[in-house]
């Protein structure tokens, strides 16, 4: 059976051959006729995995020794808190951006760690649009910004000049594009939207914003633990680092972020420009914040989405239902989706149009 043209939010699409590479890593890894879920995370051999992958990271952001990268459990929904724990000052405060589910639930997680401020929020429209033109406190610790926003489909165009320490999700958008590293003092992003599968989690933080909050931190919390421990303090996700190294191994092979950039965004014009050709069908999105990864849109003949939904299915397409806070379909075109599928979702599209407009 063919495989579906997977346009899944998240676990998204891998290539092709790291599935391959990494099933057989299960049965036997780095010739070792030992499966990689049954070797000791302390061998050398997985030592390798974790130190290649944190230098192809820094490689492909172009950072240097200042930066240290982590890989870490509990998902982005952990570093809500940890971003706060590790840099909120006691009697500080977090300025934060409002941009979608996951901001919000970052804030809520900071507001319990310290003083958070709202500086700038889309919550009026349904986050449809990304704010712009907002102060940024020159006397809060960081700020904090989403620069995808999967559920609601847009996305930072321009990263705010900030004159504070700059923290970043990139959970859904993280490789995406090119974008200057430097002027960020920690981003995080769960892998399993573009990077790798769901399990692993990669923080990379400026080694100097850490240690200065005034507060002694549990040890599973503490960024600097990790750091020391070098992602080890505790068994890492063995198997989802290993996956995310093939990825980036993938991707560096490939041409690197420049490479896969110019695609998605061929990827993103291909979508775009039959969402707003075609009379059934229109964005949920200012254009402008519109997002590479995940095209939002509904049709304009409510009633008539049952024969939408027929016609993808029998195109092999699989995952572009909309969240529900949005309703109607929502493609993610992550690194590893192929041009030719964002082709058949606009030919499928084309065809519903054809018949019932």
């Amino acid at each position: 059976m063919t495989k579906p043209h997977n346009f899944s939010a998240g676990p998204g699409i891998l290539p092709e051959e790291v599935l391959k590479q990494a099933s057989q890593a299960c049965i036997n890894f780095d010739n070792m006729n030992l499966s990689l879920l049954e070797i000791s995370h302390r061998s050398k051999n997985y030592e390798a995995v974790i130190e290649e992958s944190q230098s192809i990271i820094k490689e492909l952001f172009e950072v240097g020794n200042d930066y240290e990268v982590l890989y870490l459990g509990g998902g982005a929904s952990l570093q809500f808190a940890m971003v706060p724990y590790n840099l909120l000052r006691e009697n500080g405060t977090a300025a934060y951006v409002n941009t979608g589910v996951w901001a919000s639930k970052a804030i809520k997680e900071a507001k319990i760690i310290g003083n958070t401020n709202v500086i700038a929020s889309s919550e009026d429209k349904n986050f449809n649009y990304i704010p712009k033109g907002y102060a940024i406190p020159t006397n809060a610790d960081y700020l904090h910004i989403t620069s995808n926003n999967t559920i609601y489909g847009t996305q930072l165009k321009q990263f705010p000049k900030s004159p504070i320490p700059l923290v970043c999700d990139m959970s859904s958008d993280i490789f995406s594009r090119k974008i200057n590293a430097n002027d960020f003092t920690l981003i995080y992003a769960g892998a399993q939207k573009n990077m790798g599968p769901a399990g692993s989690t990669m923080v990379m933080v400026k080694k100097d914003a850490l240690g200065k909050t005034g507060r002694k931190l549990l040890s599973m919390l503490d960024y600097q633990v990790h750091i020391k421990g070098g992602s080890m303090y505790n068994t890492p996700p063995v198997f989802p680092i290993y996956v995310t190294l093939l990825t980036l191994k993938w991707l560096k092979q490939n041409g690197g972020v420049a490479w896969i950039e110019k695609i998605n965004q061929q990827k993103a014009d291909l979508l775009y420009n039959e969402i707003d050709r075609n009379s059934l069908f229109f964005g949920t999105t200012t254009v402008e914040d519109r997002s590479n990864m995940n095209a939002c849109f509904l049709t304009n003949k409510p009633e008539l989405e049952p024969e939408f939904d027929k016609l993808w299915k029998e195109a092999n397409i699989s995952g572009i239902r909309g969240h529900r806070d949005v309703g109607g379909y929502r493609a993610s075109m992550y690194n590893a989706l192929p041009l030719a599928s964002v082709q058949v979702l606009v030919d499928t599209m084309k065809e519903f149009e054809k018949k019932f407009a």
